[in-house]
């Protein structure tokens, strides 16, 4: 069977303008998703089952989607292994540091699926956040579109710049007992370690009381 993917979006609590572009967001996914022809998927919240249900519901009225083969569509072996084109700016990386620090924090402290800016995120953001860091800092293609070239000095600087904006924001009293620190010199040891570590929350295990 044919799984869609997770939809990060959750529900915004007292912002309606901000909760209805995170439902719209969830229901285009959905809307492609069963278009396509999958047969189920996944959502990140309860309360978007619903949504997801009644999408599915009208697009597949029988238990799946099996009969639809899809034949029109043509998948080769370099369409699957292609690295999608774009640009690294300045806020993408702060925004990897940032998300980075708050989700080991949040892993150190025993939750591992941490709401962060309106989405649900895991280990897996974490992970590709540190190992687009960890890659862009040692190769030439780590070059931000302004030119500037992704150093070791730029993207520690912008942790530690990350790290303090985070500290203010919370309070002194939030970041001591948030693990905050702990996180913010966990992911700089992994980025400066030549050796990839297999999984970013190996070395973390060794923080847990």
């Amino acid at each position: 069977h044919a799984m869609g993917g997770m939809a990060a979006q959750i529900p915004v609590k007292n912002d309606p303008e901000a909760n209805a572009a995170a439902l719209e967001k969830v229901r285009v996914d959905k809307e492609r998703e069963a278009s396509n022809g999958h047969d189920g998927t996944w959502v990140a919240h309860p309360a978007l089952i619903p949504l997801a249900m009644e999408i599915f519901d009208s697009h597949m009225p029988n238990a799946n989607q099996v009969d639809r083969l899809r034949e029109d569509v043509e998948i080769t072996r370099d369409d699957l292994i292609a690295v999608p084109d774009g640009t690294i700016t300045e806020a993408g990386v702060r925004g990897n540091l940032r998300v980075a620090i708050e989700y080991l924090a949040a892993w150190i402290g025993g939750n591992g699926c941490v709401p962060i800016d309106n989405l649900m995120e895991d280990a897996a953001t974490a992970e590709i956040a540190r190992a687009q860091v960890w890659q862009w800092v040692r190769y030439p293609a780590g070059r931000l579109d302004d030119g500037r070239d992704i150093s070791f000095e730029l993207a520690l600087g912008w942790l530690d710049e990350e790290a303090r904006q985070l500290r203010t924001e919370l309070g002194d009293g939030a970041w001591n007992s948030g693990n905050y620190a702990t996180a913010t010199r966990l992911f700089r040891t992994l980025i400066e370690k030549d050796d990839f570590v297999s999984f970013l929350t190996l070395p973390a295990y060794e923080l847990l009381d």
